[in-house]
């Protein structure tokens, strides 16, 4: 997938260094009598490429929208390059590139045709000049005519990623974009996001996989509206203190049953051939693996993710917001 090459104004290299691109304080949303964000606050510095985790339901793409002006919060306050959340959602909207979980361009459209439509949407000048550049921002030119309908999830994903920089946009707000994207195409991706983040451009995405929540600059860990946690990967997996261990052996199932009886043991995680053990207090796990083939590993952000998980819980039953 070749890089991506933007331009960048005059304005991106006079930025100081404490300039947010998101700066929201205690967002609160209701639907009805439920909770779903409860006083969030999150900063998003310029040119930052920030994780947004969280188990379903957790309200991830409730703050989202409101970070961006799509949807009015019932109380807090906050700014979104430069512009209040609540009193200028129509000057965020022209500046931030929003990508939606699920593809929502005309499957019946070709490639391009999708991206013009979008343009005269937006009542861009110079509308060919600017889609040409799009497809050939993201190797979509050879395509071009192609129905959206025949095109696989990481050429899906290449077309909304090219209609959110038609307008050039100084942030990137993506919910779970690389969902069913195989794993060169998310690498791809993700290249592509860096590519970006290095000339200016912000990036809140939010996502399930560990590999790529590593690869972000910042995570923010939210919990059934709950903000949890924030930081980098390596701070966050310092903050829950806990020691992990390896377990290999035939019985791993039986060994983790047994495990999670014990005081000792906060969690216990099967990953292929191995069972990884985690607690507080290092003496007292190894105290309760004895008698098994283990070893201390470093504690992974999935350890961590796991855990935080079970910490919580879900008020709102199977329903996802």
């Amino acid at each position: 997938m070749p890089r991506i090459c933007i331009r960048v104004s005059l304005w991106k290299s006079l930025l100081i260094a404490n300039d947010f691109a998101i700066d929201v304080r205690g967002l609160n949303k209701y639907f009805g009598d439920k909770h779903v964000v409860k006083n969030l606050s999150l900063q998003v510095e310029r040119g930052e490429i920030v994780g947004f985790l969280g188990p379903n339901g957790s309200g991830k793409t409730t703050a989202i929208r409101m970070m961006c002006g799509l949807l009015t919060p019932d109380s807090g306050k906050g700014h979104c390059l430069g512009y209040d959340i609540v009193t200028q959602s129509d000057a965020i909207k022209r500046e931030v590139g929003y990508m939606t979980q699920k593809f929502s361009y005309w499957e019946d459209l070709s490639i391009r045709e999708n991206l013009d439509f979008v343009a005269r949407v937006y009542e861009l000048a110079n509308r060919k000049e600017i889609v040409n550049e799009a497809l050939k921002m993201l190797g979509l030119t050879s395509r071009s005519s192609q129905l959206a309908k025949s095109l696989s999830g990481g050429w899906k994903q290449r077309l909304a990623l090219a209609a959110c920089m038609l307008r050039h946009p100084r942030l990137l707000l993506l919910d779970e974009p690389t969902a069913g994207v195989d794993p060169s195409a998310r690498r791809d991706f993700w290249e592509e996001l860096h590519e970006l983040a290095a000339t200016g451009v912000s990036v809140l995405i939010s996502t399930h996989y560990m590999d790529e929540a590593e690869r972000c600059h910042k995570l923010a860990y939210i919990a059934y509206g709950n903000l949890l946690a924030q930081g980098s990967a390596k701070s966050i997996i310092e903050s829950q203190g806990l020691s992990t261990y390896e377990v290999t052996g035939d019985r791993l199932m039986d060994i983790s049953k047994f495990l999670k009886q014990s005081d000792a043991i906060e969690q216990t995680v099967i990953f292929g051939s191995t069972l990884h053990v985690s607690g507080k207090n290092p003496h007292a796990i190894e105290t309760a693996l004895k008698g098994e083939n283990f070893k201390p590993i470093p504690t992974s952000l999935e350890d961590v993710f796991i855990y935080l998980m079970k910490q919580t819980k879900d008020n709102f039953g199977e329903e996802h917001v």
